[in-house]
Formats: structure tokens, C-alpha cells, sequence
């Protein structure tokens, strides 16, 4: 299974390749330490070899080889003590060996060498236990006849192999709680490493909500790159939007002069007594001025800026007063903390908060109620409500009354969910307490950066 984390992957990737390396280290110390083991029984062996030729001599009244003292260390008298010492001569074959051989007798690994010269190598002793062996070859007696002897010395290899299976062990703890320090120090460098990407997403998460414009200038050189790329198609996608903005406010605007030019007239075929053909130019102009209304209410939307927090108390009671002002006939229950303040354009959240107000209060039999926490505002009235079948067809929609031919107030809500699509946020429709419509606008961007 792949890992989406790069850390994580960075860290595995590390971990592996110090595991490799100490692994590799440790299985060379562990040679090296028993190389080293070796070599001092070497030095000994040298030792006990000397001494041996120092000892030998030749039984004048015999012809024979001859060993003074056998015994240059005493577990070299100790049967199968891993200590042993053989002498033989070329012609005559085996002449002594140590009593620690007992019966057994050891196998000469080769032929002799130069003079004065030892030979190290690995054999085996009684039972096959493995020994490590010098060899020297040398010459005693009569200079003119002298007598061919090859000197043996074998010491046990089992301590060796002791002594490095315990370094091996106490080597292998010792790697272990070094891989666990590298472990963390990996961990912490990966972190370090990536800090930079971390800080990037955050800033592109503040962009996102609007919190910022553009990302850091500051960074390592590895990123910087990045950042200035990101930067430049903010720059031209800031552009691209005041361009469609432009554009769609000043086709709005243009029309305004027709509609009022229409409306004109309309009233004068009124006046005329034409007033089939005045009502349906009416209603033509009034939807034309509606769908005007929406096109302005879109392109005033911000989009990934920073905002400042806007005041929900202040924006509910300038909407309430306007409203009462423009004859709405309708108590205002308004339960908004003083302190309450959501980052909203403010101009966009009188989008939403004014379009569901007046709706409320064109349907409202004497109340209406509105409230506020963090980025969900909720607005009710005591009207008749909507028919169940007109529920239906709005969750089936996506909540847009234009669409479902829910009349006047359906433009307005589609205003609405025009601004909750550029904040991420949704829009709910439910029975009030009150006996009318609960409509619960959610302003995603807005309750993230709240909390």
C-alpha cells in the first residue's frame, strides 16, 4: 500500500537506509573484533612455537628428537584442554606431542616454509573443534647433517567465537538504541525539511478562505519558485475576475436605461387603455430588472481576498430598519450578540441576510425572527409556510425557489445561493416553531475562520 505522506515516506526511506548502514557497520566491526582476536592468539602462538624450538634438542645416544620440557604453559598438560603442541621430523614422521592430545595426534596443514618463517592457519583438534595452528619449520643438530623438524602449536578457537558471539550481542544493543536516536533525529530533520511545504499549504488554505492575497515572498530557494508561480496566477486570476466583473456590471448597468425606457412604455400603453399588452411588458421588464438585480448582486461577490470581519448585529439592524421603513408591517425579533463578527464581505452578507429578511417579512402574518452564531444565520416567520410539495422540489434542486416556480421570492434566494456557493456554504429549509419557514443560511468560509 503506498503512504500519501510525504514525511512519512521521506522517514521510511531514511530509516531503511540506516538500518542498511549500521547493519553493514555492525557485521564489520564484529569481523574486525574477531580479526583482532585472532591476531593477539597469533602473538601467542608465535610465543609457544619459539619456546617449543628453544626446547628441542636431539638424543645424541639415540639419534632421536628430543622435547627438554614439554610444558611451555600447563594446559598444554590438561587433557583436550584446547591447548596442544606437536613435533615431528621430515624423514621420521611424528616424534612428541603435548599430553593434552592424549592418543589423538594433529594433521600438519602443509609443507614447510622458509626458515624461521610461521605459518597461521585454521584447523581442527580432537572432537572437530576448530583451532587456529602455527607452523614453523626448522633445523637442529649436526650442521652438516642437520635434522628436518616441523614445530606445530594449536590453540581452541571456542573463546574467540565466545568472546565475539558477547561482542556481537552488546554490539547489536548498542546499534539498536543508536537506530532509535537517528530514528528521532530523522524524524526531526524531515520535519524541518518540510516546514517550509507546510507553511505554503497553510498560506494556501488562507488563501482559499480569504484571509490572504498572495502567498509569502519568503522562503527557501527550493520553493521559492513555487511561490512565485502561485503568486502570478493569483495575480492573473485576481484580474481575470475584476475583468468578468467589469464586464457583466456594465452589461447590467446598460440595461437599465432599456427597462426604464420599457417601463416607460408600458405606463403609456396603460394610460392608453392598452392594458394587456402594458401588463405583459411589465412583467417582461420585471423580469429583466430581477435578473438585472442578480447579475449586480454576482459580480459585487468577493472571491479568495482577505476580508474583514464584518458586524452581524449592525448589518441585521440596518436591514430591519430598512425594511420597516419600506412599510414592512412586521414585528423584527432580532437575537444577534453585540460582539457577534463573521469575516464576510459585508456587502455579501447583506445579500443574504436581506434577501431572506424580506422574503420572510412579504410572507410573515406579524413576526419575524433572526439569529446568528459564528457562520450559520437562521431566519423564521410565522407565515403559512411553504406546501409540501414546494419542500420537496426545493431539496430536490438544491434549495432554489427560481427554479421551482416558488414566485417573487424565488430570484431573491437564488441571489442568496449565489453568495453561499462563492463561500462553500449551503442553504436549509425546515417547519419554524414559530408556524412558518426556517431557512438556515450556512456560511462555510465564515465559520472557519470564526472558530
Amino acid at each position: 500500500m503506498r503512504t500519501r505522506s510525504l514525511r512519512l515516506r521521506l522517514f521510511l526511506a531514511g530509516a531503511l537506509a540506516v538500518t542498511l548502514a549500521l547493519a553493514l557497520a555492525g557485521l564489520g566491526l564484529v569481523l574486525l573484533f574477531e580479526h583482532h582476536l585472532e591476531r593477539t592468539m597469533d602473538d601467542d602462538i608465535e610465543t609457544y612455537v619459539r619456546k617449543i624450538v628453544s626446547e628441542l634438542t636431539v638424543d645424541a645416544s639415540k639419534g632421536r628428537l628430543r622435547v627438554i620440557r614439554s610444558a611451555p604453559d600447563p594446559r598444554f598438560e590438561r587433557l583436550h584442554s584446547g591447548f596442544y603442541w606437536q613435533v615431528a621430523t621430515e624423514a621420521e614422521g611424528e616424534s612428541e606431542r603435548s599430553p593434552s592430545l592424549g592418543h589423538r595426534s594433529l594433521e600438519f596443514p602443509a609443507e614447510c616454509g622458509s626458515e624461521d618463517d610461521i605459518r597461521y592457519y585454521r584447523m581442527f583438534g580432537p572432537a572437530g573443534k576448530p583451532l587456529r595452528g602455527g607452523l614453523r619449520c626448522v633445523s637442529i643438530g649436526d650442521p652438516a647433517a642437520p635434522l628436518e623438524v616441523r614445530v606445530l602449536a594449536a590453540l581452541d578457537l571456542v573463546a574467540v567465537e565466545r568472546a565475539r558471539d558477547a561482542f556481537a550481542t552488546e554490539l547489536v544493543a548498542t546499534l539498536v538504541l543508536l537506530a532509535l536516536g537517528l530514528a528521532f533525529a530523522m524524524w526531526v530533520q524531515v520535519g524541518l525539511g518540510l516546514a517550509p511545504l507546510a507553511r505554503l499549504g497553510q498560506e494556501v488554505g488562507e488563501i482559499a478562505r480569504g484571509a490572504r492575497r498572495r502567498l509569502g515572498h519568503e522562503g527557501p530557494r527550493e520553493v521559492q519558485a513555487l511561490v512565485d508561480e502561485v503568486n502570478g496566477l493569483l495575480n492573473e486570476r485576481e484580474k481575470e475576475i475584476a475583468r468578468a466583473r467589469n464586464r457583466a456590471s456594465d452589461l447590467a448597468h446598460g440595461l437599465k436605461t432599456p427597462l426604464t425606457a420599457l417601463a416607460a412604455d408600458a405606463r403609456l400603453l396603460r394610460a392608453r387603455g392598452e392594458i394587456d399588452i402594458a401588463q405583459s411588458l411589465e412583467r417582461i421588464g420585471d423580469a429583466m430588472r430581477r435578473h438585472v438585480e442578480r447579475e449586480l448582486a454576482r459580480a459585487r461577490i468577493r472571491h479568495a481576498r482577505a476580508i474583514e470581519p464584518t458586524s452581524v448585529g449592525e448589518v441585521v439592524d440596518a436591514l430591519a430598519r430598512t425594511l420597516a421603513s419600506a412599510g414592512a408591517e412586521v414585528a423584527f425579533d432580532l437575537r444577534v450578540a453585540p460582539s457577534e463578527r463573521v469575516v464576510v464581505e459585508r456587502v455579501d452578507l447583506m445579500e443574504v441576510l436581506g434577501n431572506l429578511m424580506e422574503n420572510a417579512a412579504r410572507h410573515a402574518a406579524s413576526r419575524v425572527r433572526v439569529s446568528a452564531t459564528g457562520g450559520l444565520f437562521v431566519v423564521e416567520d410565522d407565515g403559512p409556510g411553504l406546501a409540501a410539495e414546494s419542500e420537496a422540489l426545493i431539496r430536490e434542486r438544491g434549495g432554489r425557489l427560481d427554479e421551482s416556480g416558488g414566485g417573487g421570492a424565488g430570484l431573491g434566494l437564488a441571489i442568496v445561493q449565489d453568495v453561499l456557493d462563492a463561500y462553500g456554504g449551503a442553504m436549509r429549509f425546515s417547519r419554524s416553531d414559530l408556524g412558518g419557514l426556517r431557512v438556515e443560511a450556512y456560511l462555510a468560509r465564515a465559520a472557519a475562520d470564526d472558530r
